[in-house]
Protein backbone atom coordinates (compact mmCIF):
# COMPACT_ATOMS: atom_id res chain seq x y z
CA UNK A 1 0.00 0.00 0.00
CA UNK A 2 1.50 3.44 -0.93
CA UNK A 3 0.69 4.50 3.04
CA UNK A 4 3.31 2.16 3.95
CA UNK A 5 6.19 4.44 2.41
CA UNK A 6 4.76 7.63 4.05
CA UNK A 7 6.45 9.24 6.88
CA UNK A 8 3.66 11.57 8.34
CA UNK A 9 3.58 12.30 11.61
CA UNK A 10 6.78 11.11 12.10
CA UNK A 11 10.31 12.85 12.93
CA UNK A 12 13.43 12.17 10.97
CA UNK A 13 17.01 12.90 12.41
CA UNK A 14 19.66 12.63 9.78
CA UNK A 15 23.06 13.15 10.33
CA UNK A 16 25.29 14.89 7.56
CA UNK A 17 22.42 16.04 5.76
CA UNK A 18 23.62 19.74 4.86
CA UNK A 19 24.22 18.31 1.33
CA UNK A 20 25.00 15.21 -0.99
CA UNK A 21 23.18 11.59 -0.17
CA UNK A 22 22.43 13.06 3.28
CA UNK A 23 20.49 16.61 1.72
CA UNK A 24 18.66 14.19 -0.53
CA UNK A 25 17.70 11.96 2.04
CA UNK A 26 16.29 14.65 4.23
CA UNK A 27 14.41 15.65 1.57
CA UNK A 28 12.61 12.86 0.39
CA UNK A 29 11.75 11.84 3.93
CA UNK A 30 10.61 15.06 4.06
CA UNK A 31 8.49 14.70 0.85
CA UNK A 32 7.43 11.33 2.41
CA UNK A 33 5.82 13.29 5.53
CA UNK A 34 8.69 13.24 7.83
CA UNK A 35 9.85 16.00 10.03
CA UNK A 36 13.04 16.56 9.38
CA UNK A 37 16.17 17.28 11.78
CA UNK A 38 19.29 18.42 9.57
CA UNK A 39 22.14 17.61 11.77
CA UNK A 40 25.54 18.54 10.61
CA UNK A 41 28.54 20.46 11.49
CA UNK A 42 27.93 23.22 8.62
CA UNK A 43 25.68 25.60 10.20
CA UNK A 44 25.28 27.64 6.45
CA UNK A 45 24.83 24.79 4.01
CA UNK A 46 22.69 23.30 6.94
CA UNK A 47 20.84 25.99 7.40
CA UNK A 48 20.31 26.43 3.72
CA UNK A 49 18.89 22.88 3.21
CA UNK A 50 16.48 22.95 6.24
CA UNK A 51 14.91 26.51 4.53
CA UNK A 52 14.50 24.72 0.99
CA UNK A 53 12.73 21.69 2.35
CA UNK A 54 10.58 24.22 4.37
CA UNK A 55 9.92 26.14 1.40
CA UNK A 56 7.98 22.84 -0.08
CA UNK A 57 5.83 23.11 2.92
CA UNK A 58 7.58 20.38 5.34
CA UNK A 59 8.70 20.78 8.66
CA UNK A 60 12.93 20.94 8.76
CA UNK A 61 14.95 22.37 11.53
CA UNK A 62 18.80 22.43 11.40
CA UNK A 63 21.23 21.31 14.46
CA UNK A 64 24.25 21.53 14.73
CA UNK A 65 25.39 18.46 15.84
CA UNK A 66 29.90 16.80 15.79
CA UNK A 67 29.05 12.86 15.68
CA UNK A 68 32.67 12.48 16.86
CA UNK A 69 32.09 14.70 20.04
CA UNK A 70 30.14 12.61 22.58
CA UNK A 71 28.79 15.26 25.12
CA UNK A 72 27.79 17.15 21.97
CA UNK A 73 25.62 14.53 20.50
CA UNK A 74 24.06 13.97 23.91
CA UNK A 75 23.02 17.56 24.38
CA UNK A 76 21.89 17.54 20.34
CA UNK A 77 20.10 14.54 21.55
CA UNK A 78 18.76 15.38 24.87
CA UNK A 79 17.66 18.62 23.08
CA UNK A 80 15.76 17.10 20.16
CA UNK A 81 13.90 14.74 21.92
CA UNK A 82 12.56 17.60 24.33
CA UNK A 83 11.24 19.72 22.16
CA UNK A 84 10.29 17.45 18.96
CA UNK A 85 9.86 14.22 20.87
CA UNK A 86 11.80 11.25 20.32
CA UNK A 87 12.71 10.66 16.72
CA UNK A 88 10.89 7.91 14.96
CA UNK A 89 14.09 7.61 12.68
CA UNK A 90 17.64 8.08 12.87
CA UNK A 91 19.29 8.21 9.66
CA UNK A 92 23.35 7.92 9.99
CA UNK A 93 25.14 9.26 7.41
CA UNK A 94 27.68 11.58 8.32
CA UNK A 95 30.83 10.20 6.75
CA UNK A 96 34.03 10.92 5.00
CA UNK A 97 37.10 9.29 2.82
CA UNK A 98 40.92 9.78 2.86
CA UNK A 99 42.68 8.27 0.29
CA UNK A 100 46.01 7.20 0.94
CA UNK A 101 48.40 3.75 0.86
CA UNK A 102 47.99 1.93 4.04
CA UNK A 103 52.15 2.36 4.08
CA UNK A 104 51.90 6.33 4.12
CA UNK A 105 48.30 6.72 5.77
CA UNK A 106 48.60 9.29 8.78
CA UNK A 107 47.00 8.05 12.26
CA UNK A 108 45.58 11.38 12.08
CA UNK A 109 43.75 10.25 8.62
CA UNK A 110 42.88 7.16 9.75
CA UNK A 111 41.67 8.05 12.79
CA UNK A 112 39.49 10.53 11.64
CA UNK A 113 37.83 8.49 9.28
CA UNK A 114 37.25 5.65 11.54
CA UNK A 115 35.92 8.51 14.28
CA UNK A 116 33.39 10.00 12.10
CA UNK A 117 32.58 7.58 9.77
CA UNK A 118 31.78 4.34 12.49
CA UNK A 119 32.20 6.32 16.04
CA UNK A 120 29.85 8.66 14.58
CA UNK A 121 27.36 5.79 13.73
CA UNK A 122 27.84 4.03 17.18
CA UNK A 123 27.62 7.30 19.15
CA UNK A 124 24.51 8.39 17.87
CA UNK A 125 22.64 4.86 16.73
CA UNK A 126 23.44 4.66 21.04
CA UNK A 127 22.49 7.87 22.43
CA UNK A 128 19.75 8.13 20.07
CA UNK A 129 18.51 4.18 20.28
CA UNK A 130 18.38 4.53 23.79
CA UNK A 131 15.16 6.93 23.60
CA UNK A 132 14.01 4.58 20.83
CA UNK A 133 14.38 1.39 22.87
CA UNK A 134 12.02 3.37 25.36
CA UNK A 135 9.43 4.34 23.36
CA UNK A 136 9.43 0.68 22.25
CA UNK A 137 10.05 2.08 18.15
CA UNK A 138 11.93 3.43 15.62
CA UNK A 139 14.00 2.71 12.67
CA UNK A 140 17.64 3.38 12.34
CA UNK A 141 18.85 3.29 8.88
CA UNK A 142 23.17 3.62 8.45
CA UNK A 143 24.61 4.58 5.23
CA UNK A 144 27.32 2.04 4.71
CA UNK A 145 29.13 1.43 0.96
CA UNK A 146 29.97 -1.38 -1.03
CA UNK A 147 33.11 -0.69 0.32
CA UNK A 148 32.20 -2.42 3.56
CA UNK A 149 31.51 -6.10 1.91
CA UNK A 150 34.57 -5.52 -0.92
CA UNK A 151 37.84 -3.31 -1.58
CA UNK A 152 37.55 -1.17 -4.35
CA UNK A 153 40.42 -0.12 -6.56
CA UNK A 154 42.49 1.69 -7.54
CA UNK A 155 42.10 4.13 -4.85
CA UNK A 156 43.44 3.16 -2.17
CA UNK A 157 41.43 3.72 0.72
CA UNK A 158 41.80 0.95 3.82
CA UNK A 159 40.38 3.30 6.79
CA UNK A 160 37.46 4.14 4.92
CA UNK A 161 36.87 0.43 4.01
CA UNK A 162 37.46 -0.65 7.31
CA UNK A 163 34.60 1.80 8.98
CA UNK A 164 32.10 0.76 6.35
CA UNK A 165 32.92 -3.32 7.20
CA UNK A 166 32.31 -2.05 10.73
CA UNK A 167 28.96 -0.42 10.19
CA UNK A 168 27.52 -3.34 8.41
CA UNK A 169 28.28 -5.68 11.52
CA UNK A 170 27.66 -2.68 14.44
CA UNK A 171 24.26 -2.89 11.93
CA UNK A 172 23.49 -6.03 12.22
CA UNK A 173 24.74 -6.03 16.05
CA UNK A 174 22.22 -3.91 16.79
CA UNK A 175 19.57 -5.41 14.93
CA UNK A 176 20.04 -8.48 17.12
CA UNK A 177 19.86 -6.22 20.42
CA UNK A 178 16.69 -4.37 19.68
CA UNK A 179 14.40 -6.59 17.51
CA UNK A 180 12.41 -7.30 20.08
CA UNK A 181 11.87 -3.85 21.71
CA UNK A 182 10.33 -2.39 18.11
CA UNK A 183 13.12 -1.00 17.24
CA UNK A 184 14.83 -1.87 13.38
CA UNK A 185 17.99 -1.60 11.97
CA UNK A 186 18.95 -1.40 8.59
CA UNK A 187 21.98 -0.14 6.06
CA UNK A 188 21.96 1.22 2.86
CA UNK A 189 25.49 0.52 1.38
CA UNK A 190 25.59 3.14 -1.78
CA UNK A 191 28.11 2.09 -4.66
CA UNK A 192 29.59 5.25 -6.58
CA UNK A 193 27.49 7.87 -6.68
CA UNK A 194 27.70 11.87 -7.60
CA UNK A 195 28.71 13.82 -4.77
CA UNK A 196 31.41 16.06 -3.37
CA UNK A 197 32.75 12.29 -1.81
CA UNK A 198 33.52 10.97 -5.12
CA UNK A 199 34.63 14.20 -7.05
CA UNK A 200 38.43 13.40 -6.31
CA UNK A 201 37.87 10.09 -8.46
CA UNK A 202 35.44 11.53 -11.14
CA UNK A 203 38.28 14.06 -11.60
CA UNK A 204 40.87 11.05 -12.01
CA UNK A 205 40.81 8.96 -15.51
CA UNK A 206 42.05 6.43 -14.14
CA UNK A 207 40.17 5.93 -11.28
CA UNK A 208 36.67 6.85 -12.79
CA UNK A 209 37.64 4.80 -15.84
CA UNK A 210 37.97 1.88 -13.77
CA UNK A 211 34.82 2.16 -11.94
CA UNK A 212 32.84 3.05 -14.66
CA UNK A 213 33.98 -0.68 -16.12
CA UNK A 214 33.43 -2.24 -13.02
CA UNK A 215 30.03 -0.96 -12.68
CA UNK A 216 27.16 -2.99 -15.09
CA UNK A 217 24.75 -0.41 -15.13
CA UNK A 218 28.21 1.89 -16.62
CA UNK A 219 27.00 4.89 -14.85
CA UNK A 220 27.07 6.75 -11.50
CA UNK A 221 23.80 6.29 -8.83
CA UNK A 222 22.01 9.45 -8.27
CA UNK A 223 21.31 10.44 -4.64
CA UNK A 224 17.56 10.38 -4.84
CA UNK A 225 18.09 6.59 -5.33
CA UNK A 226 20.32 6.46 -2.41
CA UNK A 227 17.63 8.22 -0.81
CA UNK A 228 14.58 6.11 -1.77
CA UNK A 229 16.31 3.04 -0.51
CA UNK A 230 16.43 4.65 2.92
CA UNK A 231 12.62 5.79 2.62
CA UNK A 232 11.89 1.56 2.52
CA UNK A 233 13.78 0.88 5.20
CA UNK A 234 12.89 3.95 7.41
CA UNK A 235 8.99 3.18 6.11
CA UNK A 236 6.16 0.83 7.39
CA UNK A 237 7.36 -1.17 3.78
CA UNK A 238 9.94 -2.65 5.58
CA UNK A 239 8.51 -4.05 8.52
CA UNK A 240 9.65 -7.37 8.74
CA UNK A 241 13.39 -6.22 7.95
CA UNK A 242 15.92 -5.82 10.37
CA UNK A 243 19.78 -6.37 10.37
CA UNK A 244 19.86 -6.00 6.47
CA UNK A 245 22.72 -4.46 4.16
CA UNK A 246 20.78 -3.15 1.60
CA UNK A 247 23.48 -2.34 -1.79
CA UNK A 248 22.97 0.19 -4.24
CA UNK A 249 25.48 -0.13 -6.43
CA UNK A 250 24.41 -0.51 -10.33
CA UNK A 251 25.45 -4.20 -10.14
CA UNK A 252 28.97 -3.90 -8.93
CA UNK A 253 29.31 -6.28 -6.07
CA UNK A 254 27.62 -8.60 -8.43
CA UNK A 255 30.32 -9.14 -10.38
Amino acid sequence: MESDFRLDGRLAVVTGAARGIGRAIAERLATAGADVVIADMDEAEGRKTASAIAKTGATARFVRVDVTDRDNVARACEAICSEFGVPHVLVNNAGVVRNAPATEMSWDDWKTVIDIDLGGVFTCSQLFGRRMVEARRGAVVNISSMCGEIVVHPQPQVSYNAAKAGVNLLTKSLAVEWASQGVRVNAVAPGYTATELTLKGRSNPEWFGTWMRMTPMNRLGEPREIANAVLFLAADASSFITGTVLTVDGGYTAL
